[in-house]
């Protein structure tokens, strides 16, 4: 099934979040991921959504919430998105190897104690779990991700 990412453009208002969220519930969609933060606009706020369900009845039904300014689907659109993910790795013995990984995606050491070390990993989903998959074997403690953040391309210059 086709992964959607929506851009909600909505008011800064208490309940907003409970009542899209809803929505979906309603519906019987799976929000993958659901990112908040306050737009460039002040009043309002930008929800990134991911979903592997189709949206287009879930979109009309959003248009009709008041506190909805406006809906993109970036996923129709050429679109950058960004994740990021705090991981803690035991690292008793192979601190060397971890620190290795860190470096070959890019990723960054943020926090070393006696018995492990935090990465920070920033990128796309398939990065994230790859950094994952290879770090695995040395004893994952904790994981933290944002869930994406995503914005419609600029015009390329010529």
């Amino acid at each position: 099934m086709k992964r959607s990412v929506l851009s909600v453009l909505v008011e800064n208002e208490s309940g907003v979040l409970a009542r899209i969220s809803g929505l979906f519930s309603r519906r019987g969609y799976n929000i993958e991921s659901l990112t908040v933060g306050p737009s460039e606009q002040e009043g309002l706020s930008r929800m990134i959504i991911v979903t592997q369900d189709d949206v287009e009845q879930v979109k009309k039904q959003l248009n009709k919430l008041i506190n909805v300014i406006k809906i993109t689907d970036l996923s129709e659109l050429p679109y950058v998105d960004r994740e990021l993910a705090l991981i803690k790795v035991s690292s008793k013995q192979n601190r060397a190897e971890i620190i290795e990984i860190a470096d070959l995606f890019r990723s960054r050491i943020i926090d070393v104690a006696e018995d492990s070390l935090v990465v920070e990993v920033t990128g796309d989903s398939e990065k994230i779990n790859a950094v994952i998959q290879l770090i695995s074997p040395f004893g994952i403690k904790e994981v933290a991700r944002t869930g994406s953040v995503a914005l419609l391309r600029g015009k390329k210059f010529n």
